[in-house]
């Protein structure tokens, strides 16, 4: 094998984090040290792996493919160590999480104190965000994303789907009556996302674009709003179904609603080489066939 481990990290670093300064900041080294690993593979290789700009760097199609390749490798090799040093014991360490605020809340803290009881070795820190993020600016080992996926170099693992449902408050009803077909969305009171307009597309021929009257960050405040009778929202399952079922929430437009749309994915995505893997396989294995995605 001409090239080293440690250089091929480095080199993952610098695709993840978007440049050399970037990884040399991610992993508070010399930026020196991190530009020499990656000439160091250059060189043994005879294959040019980056294409560099004053402004940005890029794969050649070449190191494209060996680095799909190496990430599977060193994942495998990471795996190999840790099941060895590890052998019969718990995973332990710190696992940074970030979901949005509504999926926190909902199904992540629930399941805590059970997941604590079985991993009292994994440091859990939770973080919210509402959009996507980039895992290395924000420090993270697995995001927890709602919707469609983008191509990227990120590992997804499928958590299942929650469907969406357009909600209102029995009080609300009372006083503006209840909506027979989405044109009749036009004259109520609709409460809407204020920061990530595709999500004010609601899934059902006639209302995919809504102009909502009260908007709101995220979607428990949205919740909130639709349980205190402020209008008509379109929230999903797994932040309703309760709700729904107690009917403090009345489900709507049932019969127009499409189905199986991207926003009902839900996925967890990391890294493939990342060191944590065993943490996170223990995470995502407790906590998925105990999510209630409604």
């Amino acid at each position: 094998m001409k090239t080293r481990s440690d250089d091929l990290e480095l080199l993952l670093c610098v695709i993840d984090a978007g440049g050399f300064s970037a990884a040399a900041d991610v992993l508070d080294i010399q930026v020196a040290r991190v530009s020499r690993a990656v000439s160091r593979i250059e060189k043994q290789l005879g294959v040019a792996i980056l294409t560099r700009t004053t402004r940005r760097i890029e794969l050649t199609d070449e190191g494209r493919q060996f680095v799909n390749s190496i990430r599977i490798a060193l994942q495998s090799m990471q795996s190999a160590e840790n099941d060895i040093i590890t052998h019969g014991e718990l995973p332990a360490g710190k696992l940074r999480i970030n979901a949005a605020s509504p999926f926190i809340f909902h199904q992540l803290i629930p399941l805590i104190q059970a997941f604590k009881l079985a991993y009292p070795d994994i440091e859990l820190e939770l973080r919210s965000n509402e959009g996507f993020i980039d895992l290395i600016e924000n420090r993270t080992d697995v995001a927890i994303r709602i919707g469609k996926l983008a191509d990227s170099t990120l590992h997804a693992r499928a958590l299942g789907t929650s469907p969406l449902y357009v909600v209102a408050a029995p009080e609300y009803l009372v006083k503006r009556g209840i909506p027979k077909q989405p044109l009749d969305l036009k004259h109520h009171d609709i409460i809407g996302f204020s920061d990530i307009k595709s999500l004010n597309k609601w899934p059902m021929k006639g209302a995919e674009t809504i102009l909502p009257s009260i908007t709101a960050s995220n979607g428990e405040a949205i919740r909130q709003l639709a349980l205190s009778g402020n209008g008509i929202a379109c929230l999903s399952g797994f932040m309703v179904h309760k709700d729904i079922a107690s009917g403090t929430l009345i489900s709507l437009l049932n019969s127009s609603r499409l189905l199986n749309t991207d926003r009902e994915q839900i996925n967890a995505v990391f890294y493939q080489s990342s060191s944590v893997s065993k943490r996170i396989s223990a995470f995502l294995d407790f906590i998925k066939p105990r999510l209630t995605l409604g």
